[in-house]
């Protein structure tokens, strides 16, 4: 059985929008290994549609090991609005939180879940995130908060690590409480 795995930044108040505009001046080697070794075992990635769309402007214009990687690894898209993909994408379709089952008991690596908005909400809730990579920056900035306001109810994890970066980014990994 597969794993989905969700990585996600988030400032030191819980903003999680626009972390283009926040995140690039703590990347380093730190952030760079540590990405690296997320995709160690991931075979492809799943997104909702805000990410997606994001993600595939940006990243389809990059070049290099770490992007070739990327843009050729398939991508599982949620969405109620999109209805066709580019950038090796394919749209979830009906129930996503059963095509969400579906691809976790297939056979092969990791499925690595980038961006926190209702799509991360709807696996939360339905249990479906092995464990969660919160990378909190150093920094404070306005936008939606992680999970925002929502009716998730108590959701308990369970702490497997942190990491501290030179640059402040402490990275921590969690797991949903059984």
């Amino acid at each position: 059985m597969r794993k989905i795995i969700e990585s996600t930044f988030v400032t030191l108040n819980g903003s999680i929008s626009n972390p283009q505009d926040w995140s690039g001046p703590y990347w380093d080697e730190d952030h760079f290994g540590y990405s690296g070794k997320l995709m160690e075992n991931t075979d492809a990635l799943l997104l909702g549609r805000v990410t997606y769309e994001g993600f595939a402007e940006a990243w389809s214009q990059r070049d290099g090991e770490m992007a070739d990687t990327f843009n050729n690894m398939p991508k599982y898209v949620a969405s109620h609005t999109l209805t066709d993909t580019t950038w090796n994408a394919k749209l979830l379709e009906g129930d996503v939180v059963e095509a969400v089952r579906k691809l976790k008991a297939e056979d092969g690596g990791d499925l690595l879940k980038f961006g926190t908005g209702s799509f991360s909400k709807t696996l939360l809730e339905h249990k479906l995130v092995d464990e969660y990579h919160f990378w909190v920056f150093p920094v404070l900035a306005d936008g939606d908060q992680l999970f925002g306001e929502s009716e998730l109810g108590i959701n308990h994890l369970e702490l497997l690590g942190t990491t501290t970066f030179k640059s402040g980014i402490v990275v921590h990994k969690l797991a949903p409480k059984a």
